[in-house]
């Protein structure tokens, strides 16, 4: 169906990554600071981005698994840094 189905399923990861941006932006625009709507959901991305590298490397094949787990490590810690400074751009800070 698609010419390069690997390369679409490389990219969740990374768009998932970008969409934390996106919510977070659009959740201090709208909502202000701590709203539980825009919170919670962010609160629960990072562990979908680990699913989903999970998910990459179970499906992948021989030595893809471990550039998959090498592709996992790097993005994960990044995705992290990205995933806190989002909540900490959302949440209050009870001042």
């Amino acid at each position: 169906m698609f010419p390069y189905p690997d390369q679409y399923r490389n990219a969740i990861p990374p768009l998932m990554t970008g969409f934390i941006v996106l919510w977070a932006l659009v959740g201090r625009a709208i909502a202000g600071l701590g709203s539980p709507v825009f919170y919670y959901p962010l609160l629960a991305m990072y562990p979908l981005i680990l699913a989903a590298h999970v998910w990459l490397i179970w499906h992948a094949r021989g030595m893809r698994r471990l550039d998959q787990g090498f592709y996992a490590l790097v993005h994960c810690t990044l995705a992290f840094v990205v995933w806190t400074f989002a909540i900490m751009h959302l949440k209050d800070a009870g001042l």
